[in-house]
């Protein structure tokens, strides 16, 4: 550990994949004092919280990887939620910093008093800290469909983040709204289960027919013998993921292009009936919204028990879906694959920063931090996958690497004594916010589309440059640009 003048303590927000990373991360930097606080009952966070049949990764299991802790028990490519679950446990429990971790134990309310972070959880706990950490994830807050008559229906419902597996698909009616990611992972998992499946498309998907072959033995056991094995995989997959995101940031692209002739000979070549394909068929750009994985989602809508409704829901009576041509679909079961609430991150914690300026205050008109890690006035609070980084088709796992890496130089240069309080100046705030929104305006998701990307103005809330350009920024922080108390 290196000579340092001050001892600080520090508060991690959440026992997810960031938060398991601040832990580790802190640990190896020779950090003492600190607690992961974990409304739950375990860690895990997104592979925690979401058990949904069909649940995958859609970013190959090397690059969904923390680059220190290869895994060489990836069952396929892109691996089921339930793996990544276990992965991240065995990864906790070999860097043993589980025993940093508070369970059981929310955050309401952090307060910033007198140079220090006063943290209150639910049970009543009071504890004052020099740093927060906030590792709350992206999407973490399910959002409810406002449909009229929702709490009216008889059968069992419930969101795709919080499944009910007492519920008993065999034999079912079942609808399921939403066909996102989650939507289709959905549909290709129970289709053969139930005795009916209704999918209720709002949008048509652009989908990816990725493949997913089992991890072979031999390549299992060749991770195992030689660790570089997997740095390469993961360097590999890195470089191809970085020409999509390249990509997605010049609509005009040849990239973007052939991502979408390939997505329209997938529905070509593998729907049959013209009018089913044409109503799978996107009317806007590809990559307008996050691309949908999947191999094997046209092969199951076009079972004998599944169909595609893509009239417009009406209302939900207690016996099933009315749809705007007047029919009704019976249900036995109903799941809502309707997202989540994608601008909450540390919400609905009560933040307070210097002269007690509220967060909500901060992000009344929408939620904004520089680099998406550091807010103006509110001093030594830091996020991990905060406002307007990279989302969409990327590894959040790399992206949390890099950002902690910039973070802990902050937090270093208080521990240094160099002062005690920092934070991304309100100018330097204004300048990134403005660039960033004049960059954002040339992106794929400006094509006119409507998907969670898009904030109050239409304006895409993520990262709108080359993935390179945030591996450069994420290398060491401009320090003019933050405020050093």
């Amino acid at each position: 550990m290196p000579e340092t003048t001050r001892s600080l303590s520090v508060a991690v927000i959440g026992a997810g994949m960031a938060g398991i990373l601040s832990a580790i991360r802190l640990s190896e930097a020779g950090f003492e004092d600190f607690v992961v606080y974990e409304k739950a009952d375990r860690l895990g966070g997104t592979w925690r919280d979401n058990t949904y049949p069909g649940l995958t990764c859609d970013v190959p299991s090397p690059l969904y990887s923390y680059s220190f802790a290869p895994n060489p028990e990836w069952s396929h490519r892109y691996s089921p939620g339930s793996e990544i679950q276990s992965y991240l446990e065995r990864v906790a429990r070999e860097h043993r910093v589980e025993r940093f971790m508070r369970f059981g134990d929310e955050v309401v309310c952090c307060t910033f008093i007198e140079g220090r972070w006063e943290i209150e959880t639910r049970s009543g706990q009071v504890d004052r800290v020099d740093v927060v950490i906030a590792a709350t994830g992206v999407l973490h807050q399910p959002r409810q469909p406002e449909i009229e008559g929702l709490a009216s229906f008889r059968g069992a419902v419930f969101h795709s983040a919080r499944w009910d597996h007492g519920t008993t698909l065999q034999g079912a009616r079942f609808g399921l709204i939403g066909n996102g990611s989650t939507g289709v992972q959905i549909v290709s998992a129970v289709v053969d289960q139930v005795a009916r499946l209704s999918l209720f498309q709002r949008t048509a998907q652009w989908i990816m027919p990725m493949e997913n072959p089992a991890c072979t033995e031999a390549e299992q056991a060749a991770v195992r013998q030689d660790p570089t094995v997997a740095t390469a995989q993961h360097r590999s997959l890195a470089e191809l993921f970085s020409v999509f995101s390249d990509s997605i940031v010049d609509a005009d692209s040849p990239r973007m292009k052939w991502v979408e002739q390939t997505c329209l000979d997938n529905l070509e070549n593998n729907v049959r009936d013209p009018a089913l394909r044409d109503r799978l068929r996107p009317t806007y750009r590809a990559g307008c919204k996050r691309l949908v994985i999947s191999a094997d989602f046209y092969a199951a809508i076009q079972r004998p028990n599944a169909e595609l409704v893509s009239e417009a829901i009406t209302r939900i009576e207690p016996e099933g879906i009315r749809t705007a041509d007047g029919r009704l679909h019976p249900l036995d079961v109903l799941v809502l694959a309707t997202g989540f609430k994608a601008d909450a991150f540390m919400r609905p914690m009560q933040i307070s920063g210097r002269a007690g300026r509220p967060l909500s205050d901060a992000w009344k008109q929408r939620p904004s931090a520089y680099l998406s890690v550091s807010i103006p006035d509110f001093p030594n609070l830091f996020m991990l996958n905060g406002p307007n980084g990279p989302v969409g088709n990327f590894s959040l796992i790399e992206v949390a690497e890099l950002q902690f890496g910039y973070i802990l130089q902050l937090v270093e240069r208080l521990r240094s004594g160099a002062g005690r309080e920092i934070c991304a100046s309100a100018e330097a705030m204004a300048s990134f916010e403005a660039a960033r929104t004049e960059a954002a305006r040339k992106t794929i998701w400006m094509t006119g589309c409507r998907s969670w990307y898009l904030d109050d103005r239409g304006v895409p809330a993520s990262w709108p440059w080359p993935f390179s350009r945030f591996v450069e920024e994420m290398r060491e922080p401009r320090w003019e640009a933050f405020e050093l108390r």
